[in-house]
């Protein structure tokens, strides 16, 4: 194809692709090209959408239920999420007003940052953190700042570390819990002090709650239930990690009510509405039987005690059990296999096992890698396995 002649906008330039994606989009093409690959860089459930959702689905499929719904959502979807999010993380919402339904969490956090930043805006993100957040601030003009947690403290927030990142222009911070790729999950002292840090300071408080159902540990923390939060936090959540529907694309943002009809407007004039059936899926999902639920945690915390057990084996390698979400986060710097690039690029050519590299999760996550257990416990054994021989 001929050069282009279109100019590209600048908000795009300074960003890189998803780090996560790239692992996956390799892992594929070394397949196609005949290489036995183990992919531990993902976050997709292994497991399938329970049939009671997926009949939901397709039965409003066949019975022509495939238009638009209303942009803010399916109104009985809107009620259950939100008596969902008052009897499990004691958030009072209206659905008629505080509530959206949206084609993923992923969208819902980016008509967030879309909703209470302005160009030069500063958000504070604590990290290591999902790879997108950043830059999602950077394509709505804002300035993520990192709030970097040390793996010696647990990854644990501190109101130090926050005094010493928040500046003039900070608006916000970003709080993921159960967090990707560390699997912390924020307990009563944190959440303490992250509340009364963005009282004095008057900042939003964005919560990312995609994983809080996969806890082994402890226990969650909606942040918009932390007294003086509800009137400045927006929280998101989705169906994709709990309920194994990453391919539905689905997921909701609830906040206060003049916020939310702030992000309706982004929403009306980006997407629309989510999909229909799809929304009916969700129904099921939060109405239904919650037993594949409960069934998928018990297999994930299996599966998060063989590979922990598995890597400290390893020479050099240390992990710390994860609190919830399914990842490891191991630290490998002292493997002697170079920085953590260098060891996931090592890895992947000499035992063909794929894992991501920690510094694509931000400041702390340097020396680290994060192995996924969203698969099953045979591709983990034999990840295991290929690992080990590897270090041999």
């Amino acid at each position: 194809m001929r050069a282009s002649r279109i100019r590209t906008s600048q908000r795009l330039a300074g960003i890189g692709g998803s780090a996560t994606y790239a692992v996956h989009d390799l892992v594929q093409s070394m397949r196609a090209e005949g290489k036995a690959v183990l992919d531990l860089g993902g976050g997709d459930p292994d497991f399938p959408t329970a049939e009671h959702i997926a009949a939901a689905a397709a039965d409003s499929v066949h019975a022509g239920f495939t238009h638009y719904t209303p942009s803010r959502g399916l109104p009985e979807l809107r009620t259950a999420i939100s008596e969902k999010l008052l009897d499990d993380n004691r958030i009072s919402t209206d659905p008629g007003t505080d509530v959206i339904v949206t084609p993923s969490a992923k969208y819902a956090l980016f008509l967030a940052l879309t909703t209470i930043l302005d160009p030069g805006d500063d958000i504070l993100i604590p990290t290591p953190s999902w790879v997108s957040y950043a830059s999602m601030a950077h394509l709505v003009g804002a300035r993520p700042v990192s709030v970097p947690l040390r793996a010696d403290g647990g990854f644990r927030l501190t109101r130090k570390l926050l005094d010493a990142a928040v500046g003039p222009r900070t608006r916000a911070i970003l709080i993921n819990t159960p967090n990707n790729p560390t699997g912390h999950v924020l307990d009563e002292q944190e959440a303490t002090d992250l509340a009364a840090f963005a009282i004095e300071h008057d900042l939003a408080i964005v919560a990312d709650e995609i994983y809080e159902k996969i806890i082994y540990r402890g226990r969650h923390i909606s942040m918009a239930a932390v007294p003086g939060c509800a009137e400045r936090t927006l929280t998101v959540n989705g169906f994709s990690k709990a309920y194994a529907m990453t391919g539905w694309r689905l997921g909701y943002i609830a906040g206060p009510t003049d916020v939310i009809t702030e992000v309706l407007k982004a929403a009306q004039h980006t997407v629309g509405c989510a999909g229909s059936f799809v929304q009916q899926g969700g129904i099921a999902a939060l109405t239904g039987p919650q037993g594949d639920l409960l069934r998928m945690v018990d297999e994930y915390a299996a599966r998060r005690t063989m590979i922990v057990e598995g890597l400290a084996a390893l020479p050099g390698v240390t992990c710390t059990p994860p609190d919830g979400a399914f990842y490891a986060f191991a630290d490998i710097s002292g493997a002697g296999r170079g920085s953590d690039t260098e060891f996931a690029e090592w890895l992947l050519t000499t035992a063909g096992v794929a894992v991501t590299p920690g510094s694509a999760f931000g400041e702390g996550g340097e020396g680290h890698v994060r192995l996924s257990f969203s698969g099953p416990q045979d591709v983990i054994k034999e990840a295991l396995e290929r690992i080990a021989d590897a270090f041999r």
